[in-house]
């Protein structure tokens, strides 16, 4: 069954667009009839960013919720891993996001977490877009039994005692100096204070939302600023979190920034060295650097790799018994805490690396050489230009003349009519020219 509202990641798009109160109230109705199993007061809590639809959307949500017999619990603008964790803490049936994490203002998103916290599966999924394009008037909750909502005002101090109680208790930041850019998402408030409250010397940047400004020339996807603050202030380091806060990315002292892959290589080899980790290995997507498998493999690790995507990453963790794995991109999941990948978590068990090497970060953070890497985007209008046979032979003859010592990753866009070309390998002419001879089998294929 192909799905008509959901994506890899929730239902996302423009607000008011694909994203409206009709839409929001017949997922708030279709999910709380599918979570609406026993004879008990059900609940949902509904959390998110600072968008300026976040306001009708979560409007929308609590009319659908309440109207099928759920009590909501609002939480205001907290991060996505908050809410996976207190849909657990406070025992409730699900929970919602509203968010649409590192995309602009205009655009927002839904996404649901089943009361164990963790992202619904495709199975659910489909039942709920299959209650949303039905006729739900019979099913809806009579006078007496529809929901109350009620707005909790200590969600800040319980996800930042959360996030503390991660590191050891006898650790703290005291003489750190760090720079955190909030994107003007949602963990404005609670990734300064948590921070600070470990003894960090803290200066903010993208802490002022204004509905409009989220990830607007600041957070993970656009650093410049944090860098030139990092360099200004001369901090030991900066942080770099997105809209909802379940990535982040490093500045080191010297300017230079640190993606994921490094931060996994760090962390990995932290936990490895405290016994920490469950297997030994970490799971990370096809697009990860094989700089990254490299390392690894020289400390005895595996890198289980997935297709791109948080979601797919942890459904590995979980089948085959991981506790660490994440993305490129800064979505780390450290499955010991939490459920969902958490910025700011990651970054605590970062600097818990750093005070206990005491060396700075860009010594701490450069555990690799990543090799070089290039990726090329081709457009095409409609057909399966991959399915082509001269496609088909220009691809085989790249991946032999990379041969062992590199990687070809071809994949369709799940969003748009785009082709993505990646290839990393030891030498940069070498990849430049297979990307280039593909990318022109592409182009002819599908003219």
């Amino acid at each position: 069954m192909t799905r008509s509202f959901f994506g890899t990641d929730g239902i996302r798009g423009r607000a008011n667009g694909t994203i409206t109160p009709e839409l929001a109230l017949r997922v708030g109705q279709a999910a709380g009839l599918v979570f609406h199993r026993g004879d008990y007061r059900h609940r949902v809590v509904i959390g998110k960013d600072t968008r300026l639809s976040g306001y009708m959307i979560e409007s929308a949500l609590q009319a659908g919720f309440t109207s099928v017999g759920m009590d909501v619990l609002l939480l205001g603008p907290v991060p996505t891993p908050a809410v996976a964790m207190l849909t657990r803490s406070m025992r409730c049936d699900l929970g919602v996001m509203i968010s649409a994490s590192h995309n602009p203002y205009e655009d927002n998103g839904i996404k649901l977490f089943g009361p164990d916290g963790y992202k619904l599966s495709d199975e659910v999924e489909r039942e709920i877009e299959a209650l949303m394009t039905s006729d739900l008037t019979s099913r809806l909750a009579p006078p007496a039994g529809l929901g109350r909502a009620k707005r909790i005002e200590s969600v800040h101090a319980r996800y930042i005692e959360f996030a503390k109680r991660t590191l050891p208790r006898q650790l703290d930041l005291e003489g750190l100096r760090i720079v955190v850019d909030c994107a003007n998402g949602a963990a404005y408030k609670v990734a300064p204070e948590a921070l600070w409250e470990l003894g960090a010397e803290v200066i903010t940047i993208g802490d002022e939302p204004d509905g409009f400004n989220i990830n607007h020339e600041v957070g993970s996807t656009a650093p410049e600023a944090l860098v030139r603050k990092v360099r200004e202030t001369r901090a030991d380091i900066g942080i770099a979190l997105d809209g909802d806060a379940d990535r982040v990315l490093i500045v080191d002292e010297k300017g230079h920034l640190v993606d994921g892959d490094q931060l996994m290589a760090v962390i990995a080899s932290s936990w490895q060295a405290d016994g920490r980790l469950s297997k030994p290995g970490i799971v990370a997507t096809i697009m990860s650097n094989l700089g990254l498998e490299r390392y690894l493999a020289g400390r005895g690790l595996e890198l289980a790799r997935t297709a791109v995507g948080d979601r797919y990453v942890l459904e590995h963790m979980r089948a085959h018994g991981y506790n660490l794995g994440g993305e490129q991109s800064g979505h780390i999941i450290l499955s010991d805490h939490t459920t969902t990948g958490d910025g700011l978590i990651a970054a605590l068990q970062l600097l818990a690396v750093l005070k206990a090497q005491d060396r700075p970060v860009s010594e701490v953070c450069h555990c690799f050489e990543p090799l070089p890497q290039v990726l090329k985007n081709v457009r095409y209008r409609d057909g399966q230009p991959l399915k082509n046979d001269s496609v088909a032979n220009a691809v085989d003859a790249a991946r032999e003349r990379l041969g062992s010592n590199g990687r070809l990753v071809i994949r369709p866009s799940g969003t748009e009519p785009v082709i993505r070309v990646m290839a990393e390998g030891d030498d940069r002419d070498l990849v430049e020219q297979v990307v280039g001879e593909v990318c022109d089998a592409l182009t002819r294929a599908a003219a």
